[in-house]
């Protein structure tokens, strides 16, 4: 079976063609999306999940390629006192239930695509990685196929346009060659990859009745694509689309970035953001900012190091205000960098039908709420909001053609302060709206039909 695969930021989902057409697969208790997210007990135990779900015949490759970390595993069980079947590795839902119950104790990762095309990765570091997803995948693939009732061989995958800002041809190799490498030991027997604004394309595409020039925005969770392409009924039957993708624009700003920056702006000031130091001076910015960034591997490993711990401790000692740097030091201690931002993220989505709403805190501190604003979010996220119109535009300059149509999908997209920032660019353009979480997922699976048909 051919399936699209949206191996999202945010959420994972499958499609894939029924009665010619595409159809969502319910993947747990009846939902089409799976969390991009990931939750050990201890990250060891990450390899050895993955070689027990992975297919039997490449087991003893995999085996041998891990044997340090299997060695691990069995240690770590021991230490934590679990069974030899118990499970240890959670994804989705799990996965956050998991963290919420024991923050400090394990392993969590979210939108692990975001990490994929990262420069300076270690040769270990890609390797958990490569587990990380796989084991997302083997998620995603069984809960598809026991939904379904047959085995899924092939796959269109989605990719952003650049995985990274930074890093060129070669990051985005290294992410491709991660997931590539993942939806082989995940069992399946091919896959291809898609842009993920033009799979988006394809989707509206279909519901054309004449030819159009369209700016596709994708503005997901972890990345922000554009796209201007030729689209419509006398140019969807071909095979090679080349030529109707005028250009193609992308980076790594998304639905996380805005979270963190809410976090930062709304959430921060509680814990001693902003405040000064007894000489004067204000308290540094880097620690809060450290502590939020949960899609920057250095800014995470060195918000966990002793090293930041004791800064924290020095800030206390010389603040006006200590009592709200204890919070920032129970952030560092508790490991909860994630649950802030996720608080952002139920903020930045409670915004979207209100123009305040009540962030409970208590986690932090026995009572602590902090009230959002719209105003307050549309201040916080400037800089994000900025670099996507910046992408729009360097979309359409590279396209040397004006679009005639602009049609907006990704779940960040819902939110209506992005909503205008798009819409105030390019106000005589018209916008369609697509479906916000099942636009990429759709043309993957149009796609998939095209590029595996015969095999």
């Amino acid at each position: 079976m051919f399936v699209g695969f949206d191996y999202g930021s945010a959420n994972c989902a499958v499609g894939v063609m029924a009665a010619g057409e595409v159809k969502l697969v319910p993947l747990v208790n009846g939902s089409q999306y799976i969390s991009s997210t990931l939750y050990a007990m201890d990250r060891e135990l990450i390899a050895e999940a993955v070689l027990n779900q992975m297919p039997a015949a490449f087991r003893p490759d995999y085996a041998k390629l891990r044997s340090s970390q299997l060695a691990r595993a069995r240690a770590a069980r021991r230490e934590l006192d679990l069974d030899a079947d118990e499970q240890a590795v959670f994804v989705g839902q799990a996965a956050i239930d998991a963290y919420l119950d024991m923050p400090e104790e394990g392993f969590y990762v979210r939108s692990p695509k975001s990490f994929l095309g990262a420069k300076g990765l270690r040769s270990e570091q890609i390797a958990l990685f490569e587990d990380i997803v796989t084991m997302m995948m083997l998620h995603v693939k069984q809960s598809a196929e026991q939904s379904l009732g047959e085995p899924i061989t092939h796959a269109v995958v989605g990719r952003p346009v650049n995985f990274q800002g930074i890093g060129g041809k070669e990051s985005n190799q290294q992410a491709e060659s991660i997931l590539r490498l993942a939806a082989r030991r995940a069992g399946f027997i091919d896959v291809a990859f898609l842009f993920e604004p033009i799979a988006a394309g394809m989707d509206y595409e279909a519901s054309l009745t004449e030819d159009k020039c369209v700016l596709v925005v994708d503005v997901g969770g972890g990345t922000t694509d554009c796209s201007v392409v030729n689209m419509g009924p006398t140019l969807s039957g071909n095979s090679d689309r080349s030529a109707d993708f005028l250009a193609h624009t992308g980076q790594r700003i998304g639905g996380n970035d805005l979270d963190i920056a809410l976090a930062m702006g709304a959430f921060m000031p509680h814990l001693g953001l902003d405040t000064l130091m007894t000489n004067g001076l204000p308290v540094p910015s880097k620690p809060f900012w450290n502590a939020v960034a949960v899609n920057d591997i250095s800014a995470q490993r060195e918000f966990a190091a002793l090293s930041s711990k004791t800064l924290i401790l020095d800030l206390i000692k010389d603040a006006q205000s200590p009592q709200l740097l204890q919070r920032l030091l129970k952030v560092q201690a508790d490991q909860l960098g994630y649950r802030i931002v996720r608080s952002a993220e139920s903020v930045k989505i409670a915004l979207s039908d209100n123009v305040a709403t009540d962030a409970p805190l208590d986690y932090l501190h026995r009572g602590l709420h902090a009230n959002v604003t719209e105003a307050m979010f549309i201040e916080a996220i400037q800089a994000p909001s900025s670099k996507i119109t910046h992408l729009m535009q360097r979309a359409v300059e590279q396209a040397g053609q004006s679009p005639e149509v602009i049609y907006v999908t990704g779940g960040t997209a819902r939110s209506p302060a992005i909503y205008s920032v798009i819409a105030s660019l390019y106000p005589q353009v018209p916008i369609v709206v697509g479906d916000h979480f099942g636009s990429v997922t759709a043309g993957l699976t149009r796609w998939a039909q095209k590029v595996f048909n015969g095999k």
